[in-house]
């Protein structure tokens, strides 16, 4: 039975076998299977089904549709409260591409739903840019989905917790029925991310980081089959990361960003040194002691920063950068595991000059301990070596 409660950003996955898309005829309608690491899906004529993370299925179906074609539908008003529309059709969907760790279903209202096989199984449902939405989650039946905050927090049976969370001005609740319901403006997006068990103090922090638009992309790294491969969660639309350089310890990104406000970048990887530094432009970035110094440095600080944590899977940390202006930086995060003789402080210049006279081929970066890893690792820097475009076109 499902129970409703009226209470209220990259990481390890393990080897295993690569995604497979697969289409099937089932009467009148084709049906669109995509099977990952992680992740499991099937797309029917109007709807996302059975998405499964880690095997465990979180919810039955989503749907979406316009707010315009919903409410016509309906044969209401375009006043209409989001929570009268539990029971609208959904738009036509098509699985339009996949990649080794992620894929994407468009729908005919505009609106798209982006999958991610990485750990947190993340899928993201984005408006589209034009028209307003509705999405609707039908969870499982053995699932129970509660208000928390202005997030939808899903439990299964299994131990899976799920967290729906809206980027923009938008809003999720959770229905009369124990569903989730989701009104979209035309520039928001939907964001579902899971947990295996109860999510850290560190995984609400990002949700938060995440939803108040505060991080614009996170980079999850995985091993599969031998090989390291990335996934890149896209937040914003006017936000590309590179990489320009790296080395078997050392990863060199360029990010690029159309407006001057900085912004954190969550990177989770699967295994570090037992110190990790950052630079941006060449400069030391100091460590951040709690996300309110690091949200500080991405709203326009005088200086970038980062912080390290304890990644949700095991065996992996998050490096959250803030950096603190744009529009295009270079940020550089070094898990050689060596210390450095820098003094942390995080000066940066905007010249080839730093503020003491060095060069920024003289500069040397500020090292922290990575939390639960000893120095035998030393693979951080492998962990960004494809990083990918984060800007949506």
């Amino acid at each position: 039975m499902k129970r409703v409660a009226a209470v209220m950003a990259v990481l390890v996955v393990l080897a295993g076998a690569a995604p497979a898309v697969s289409g099937q005829s089932g009467g009148a309608a084709e049906s669109e299977a995509y099977s990952g690491t992680n992740v499991s899906f099937e797309t029917g004529e109007s709807a996302v089904v059975d998405y499964a993370v880690g095997g465990d299925t979180v919810f039955e179906s989503v749907a979406v549709q316009s707010r315009e074609e919903a409410q016509s539908g309906a044969g209401v008003g375009a006043d209409v409260s989001m929570s009268v529309l539990t029971s609208f059709d959904g738009s036509a969907l098509s699985l339009e591409s996949r990649a080794e760790t992620s894929a994407s279903v468009e729908a005919d209202s505009g609106a798209s739903l982006d999958a991610h096989d990485n750990e947190h199984g993340i899928l993201v449902v984005d408006a589209g840019g034009e028209k307003g939405q509705f999405v609707r989650a039908n969870v499982s039946g053995d699932t129970e989905a509660e208000t928390e905050g202005d997030r939808v927090v899903v439990r299964t049976a299994n131990g899976t917790t799920g967290a729906f969370l809206v980027v923009g001005d938008g809003n999720v609740t959770v229905t009369e029925e124990g569903d989730v319901a989701a009104e979209l403006g035309a520039d928001d997006r939907l964001v579902f991310r899971s947990y295996d068990g109860e999510r850290s103090e560190d995984d609400k922090e990002q949700e938060r980081l995440v939803s108040e638009g505060k991080a614009a992309a996170e980079v999850h790294v995985m091993q599969r089959g031998g090989e390291t491969v990335t996934d890149v969660v896209s937040y914003a639309d006017d936000t590309t990361v590179e990489t320009a350089e790296q080395s078997e310890n050392a990863v060199r990104m360029t990010v690029d960003r159309a407006e001057d406000e900085g912004t954190v970048l969550i990177t989770s990887v699967s295994r570090a040194a037992g110190n990790v530094s950052v630079t941006v432009d060449g400069e030391a970035t100091a460590e951040a002691s709690s996300y309110g110094e690091l949200e500080s440095a991405a709203n326009g600080g005088d200086n970038s920063a980062y912080m390290v944590t304890e990644g949700s899977a095991e065996a992996s940390a998050d490096v959250l950068v803030a950096v603190n202006h744009f529009s295009e930086r270079e940020v550089e995060i070094d898990g050689s595991g060596e210390e450095t003789t820098g003094d942390g402080s995080g000066e940066e210049t905007t010249g080839d000059e730093s503020t003491d006279g060095e060069t920024d081929d003289d500069a040397t970066a500020s090292s922290t301990e990575m939390p639960g890893f000893g120095v035998g690792a030393g693979l951080l820097a492998v962990v960004l070596s494809a990083l990918a475009l984060v800007r949506r076109a």
